[in-house]
């Protein structure tokens, strides 16, 4: 466990973890909160067992990831967890829905859906905090100062 919290003071890391938790925690709270034009729970499992067909195991995993993995990088808390199931997240979407449409963004709104260039820089964010963990102001490294 202590290898799981361990974290530096660094400020850099705080900063990336917080921009990647808010981000997270935002498209979370459409799919969980329906929040922001979301759908809600409810509706995103709907959407992701009925139309896109993940089972609905992983369509709760998949939306669990992002929002309490959202919610878990803006405290801190558990933060290299956090950042895998985000990882992992933007990783399944990049293989299976996101790789057909090309590198960039739907800038012009001339392609089929997005490109993954945004989750490649979700997945870079992801990687330098479950390598180097939560960083400064983050729970786990109050947590793992006690434990030392």
């Amino acid at each position: 466990m202590k290898q799981l919290l361990a974290t530096t003071n660094d400020t850099i890391l705080t900063f990336v973890r917080l921009i990647l938790g808010a981000v997270f925690f935002a498209h979370g709270a459409q799919k969980v909160l329906g929040w922001w034009g979301g759908f809600g729970f409810t509706g995103t499992m709907n959407a992701f067992t009925h139309m896109m067909h993940i089972p609905a195991p992983f369509a709760f995993l998949a939306i669990m990831a992002e929002f309490l993995g959202g919610l878990g990088l803006l405290v801190g808390l558990l933060a290299r967890v956090a950042a895998f199931g985000i990882a992992v997240n933007m990783t399944v979407a990049v293989l299976t829905i996101h790789r057909h449409v090309g590198f960039f963004m739907n800038w012009y709104g001339n392609q089929q859906g997005e490109g993954w260039e945004y989750h490649i820089l979700a997945i870079a964010l992801a990687l330098v905090i479950l390598v180097r963990g939560a960083g400064a102001y983050s729970v786990d490294g109050a947590l793992s100062a006690k434990t030392s």
